[in-house]
């Protein structure tokens, strides 16, 4: 499946064409449940959960990238498709944009402000993720 906005992300070179396999959907869909998950356990640091539920979102949003046939390099870029790949508006994409932000924060310069709001946000917009990307999963003879 195709949309104009995912082929001229393939034109700029953000995108590569190319098939998913269903055990790289089921793979990538079963790393996010899991990551989504642990993330929800009391006991971790702020830190651990958002790493957790930021990773669970990022295998979503990618397994739904391969669903359609596309790969990326770019995390970010993987989060750029959701709204062409799931059909998810800014509720979504914008928190997990600045996720992303605050995700290469922390990891480039050892910063990460706790505020659970935003991590709040962040597994409700996974959970968002997973729930459409089950829905899909139930096609058969799909990926």
């Amino acid at each position: 499946m195709t949309s104009p906005e995912l082929d001229n992300l393939v034109r700029i070179g953000s995108l590569k064409e190319e098939p998913g396999t269903r055990q790289e959907f089921d793979h990538l869909v079963r790393s996010g449940r899991l990551r989504l998950e642990d993330s929800c356990r009391g006991g971790l640091a702020f830190q651990s959960r958002f790493d957790l539920a930021y990773n669970a979102a990022h295998a979503l949003a990618l397994a739904a990238l391969r669903w359609h046939g596309y790969r990326s390099e770019k995390r970010f870029v993987v989060f750029q498709a959701i709204p062409h790949t799931l059909g998810f508006g800014p509720e979504v994409w914008s928190v997990l944009a600045e996720c992303h932000r605050r995700r290469n924060r922390a990891e480039y310069e050892g910063l990460l402000d706790e505020d659970e709001q935003l991590l709040a946000d962040l597994v409700a917009s996974a959970s968002a993720l997973l729930g459409e990307l089950e829905k899909l999963g139930q096609v058969p003879g799909s990926v």
